[in-house]
């Protein structure tokens, strides 16, 4: 167990943490030049497109230094706030942290908010000054930042290049010297955490896990604690390139299981596996409930597909346990799903996965955030979709939930972020200057206004350069409305929306302008409005494609146009009477992208 180091990267996003970790995996010799390709631990089509991690990836890499073999365990993780939470659960499989920061832009929020659960959890943290190759590198600035953040000393730096190589045996010199050996004990009774599964077509379940105490030996039986199932270990190993079996995994090592297990929802990421001979009675304590701040409605475009959406779903949430779904219908859109998700970013991806993954084609409503009404009668409703929200004449008030909100960025934008947060309803608590250039500003600001484009907005005042992070608060009142959004009379659900009062009249004529360029024209006029309760703030009319009943008409008396005409609008009446306007998927997501 002495020779054994667990360690996970940790950096802002970009700042190259998966190319460092392929010089990692090269110079101990892990993976052969033919296997070699740029991110190789980004095995997701979508990560490779974008070029950001989307989920944590575990490999072993066996080295010698010195005369002792070591094995290292390296857990990659994203950089993006929206995916906060597959990096709590890595920090809570490993003992140490790699902190890279980017020698050319210094430290960012992303940075600051990691290191901080990495020290909640007494993480052993080794500085890395990456991309030094660059001619835009300020090493000794940033030297000078990383040493206010964590207070080490300046030589404990290692200056890196994930392009060239520079400074990788200095790393892994420092692992071992510096990150401790995992603690536990190999004789007690099984304990081992799941921080991750995947679904394989043929083997089931596949289940990822560290062992704390005791060990795993193929033909186990082995019961999961928190759900008290049972299963029988078919396979046990580590996790190298590929999966390697292995007969036992012992303490300290990070391993999989596949035991057959068919349904989805047997697997708990977080959940402790124990041995059914020998059973350990308490469960281990890893890392934070994962917490919605996005709400949306995911209904399959077709109504049968509901039950292979279920399944997709739960798919999904094997690989992703940060998002939460519940089953809910809509007038408009049939049955679907609520889902939480971390942020706008984490559900654009969710929606891409279930195309790309499972064939769904789904349509997503408005994302909001949930709020708590209180009614007239001193009741507490919880309100995660608009049309849940109780009448106005028995509503007494509604809470909505803050955010504060970290933004660093440069001087000169400062003015710029402010005007932008203060027009999201923000107010500004403090304001510091880290060094001469770089300012953090601490917002308070409500949820419900970062929720759509807040972040896009950001990054293009600040071309790029600041950075966010934000934590939840809690509730404060607030005066919100429901804006629906009728066509002919007729309410759209899924355009519903909750807003503060004093946004509502410019949304609704936004919404109401958009809508009219979006729905294609029918036989008949459409009326699109934007109401509060009864009274319609906004209003636009899409005119009806008609064909010229006149054309066979050249001279003679007026009446018999008129005749003609007539008869033309008594057809479009009934006709609107039996018509239904069919909404395109792309109103749904431009009501998002507004301004």
């Amino acid at each position: 167990m002495k020779h054994i180091r667990n360690f996970c990267i940790i950096a802002h996003i970009d700042h190259g943490k998966s190319t460092l970790a392929d010089r990692l995996l090269e110079y101990t010799e892990t993976i052969t030049q033919r296997e070699s390709q740029a991110q190789l631990l980004d095995n997701m089509d979508l990560e490779r497109e974008r070029g950001i991690t989307i989920k944590s990836h575990a490999i072993q890499m066996n080295y010698k230094v010195g005369e002792i073999e070591y094995n290292f365990n390296l857990i990659d993780t994203p950089g993006h706030v929206d995916f906060s939470y597959e990096v709590s659960r890595s920090i809570a499989a490993c003992e140490g942290a790699l902190l890279i920061v980017d020698a050319s832009q210094g430290i960012q929020a992303q940075t600051i908010s990691n290191l901080y659960l990495a020290l909640e959890h007494d993480l052993e943290i080794i500085p890395i000054l990456n991309k030094m190759d660059l001619p835009g590198a300020m090493p000794e600035e940033v030297k000078d930042q990383i040493i206010d953040l964590i207070g080490c000393k300046r030589e404990e730096i290692i200056p890196a290049s994930g392009k060239t190589g520079l400074g990788i045996p200095d790393i892994i010199q420092a692992i071992v010297d510096r990150v401790p050996a995992p603690v536990g004990d190999p004789d007690a009774p099984l304990q081992a955490l799941i921080f991750d599964s995947v679904f394989n077509p043929f083997r089931g379940i596949i289940a990822y896990y560290k062992v704390v105490n005791g060990q795993i030996k193929k033909g186990d039986k082995v019961k999961f604690i928190n759900t008290g199932k049972q299963y029988l270990a078919d396979e046990v190993g580590i996790l190298k390139l590929d999966m390697s079996p292995r007969s036992v995994v012992k303490t300290g090592d990070v391993g999989y299981i596949i035991s057959g297990i068919k349904e989805a929802r047997e697997v708990k990421v977080g959940d402790t596996i124990t041995t059914v001979d020998r059973p350990s009675l308490e469960s281990i304590q890893g890392f934070e409930e994962v917490k919605p701040m996005v709400f949306a409605g995911i209904y399959p475009v077709d109504t049968d597909e509901f039950e292979e959406l279920r399944e997709a779903m739960h798919k999904l949430q094997l690989n992703d346990a940060s998002i939460v779904f519940e089953p809910e219908s809509s007038a408009a859109l049939g049955f679907g799903f609520r889902c939480g998700f971390l942020g706008m970013l984490h559900m654009e991806i969710i929606q891409e996965r279930l195309e790309r993954e499972f064939d769904m084609t789904v349509i997503t409503t408005v994302p909001n955030v949930s709020y708590i009404a209180h009614t007239t009668k001193g009741e507490e409703v919880t309100v995660n979709n608009p049309s849940d929200l109780p009448d106005p004449s028995k509503l007494d008030s509604v809470e909505e939930p803050y955010i504060k909100a970290n933004i660093i960025t440069k001087a000169e934008f400062v003015g710029p972020v402010m005007s932008l947060c203060i027009q999201k309803r923000g107010i500004i608590v403090n304001q510091s200057y880290l060094t001469s250039d770089r300012v953090e500003l601490v917002f308070e600001m409500p949820m419900g206004e970062i929720v759509f484009d807040f972040y896009d907005k950001l990054k293009t005042i600040s071309k790029g350069y600041a950075s966010f992070d934000y934590h939840q608060v809690g509730y404060r009142k607030s005066d919100l409305v429901r804006l629906d959004m009728l066509l002919n009379d007729e309410p759209v659900d899924a355009l519903s929306s909750l807003i503060h009062r004093s946004n509502a009249y410019d949304f609704g004529k936004k919404i109401c302008e958009k809508l009219r360029e979006l729905i294609p024209r029918q036989q008949f006029e459409i009326k699109i409005q934007a109401s509060i309760g009864a009274k319609v703030i906004a209003r636009e009319t899409l005119s009806a494609l008609r064909k010229d009943v006149t054309a066979k008409c050249y001279g003679g008396d007026i009446s018999r146009k008129r005749k003609l005409l007539e008869k033309q609008k008594q057809g479009k009446k009934r006709m609107r009477q039996v018509g239904n306007v069919e909404i395109p998927q792309t109103a749904f997501m431009a009501v998002l992208k507004l301004d």
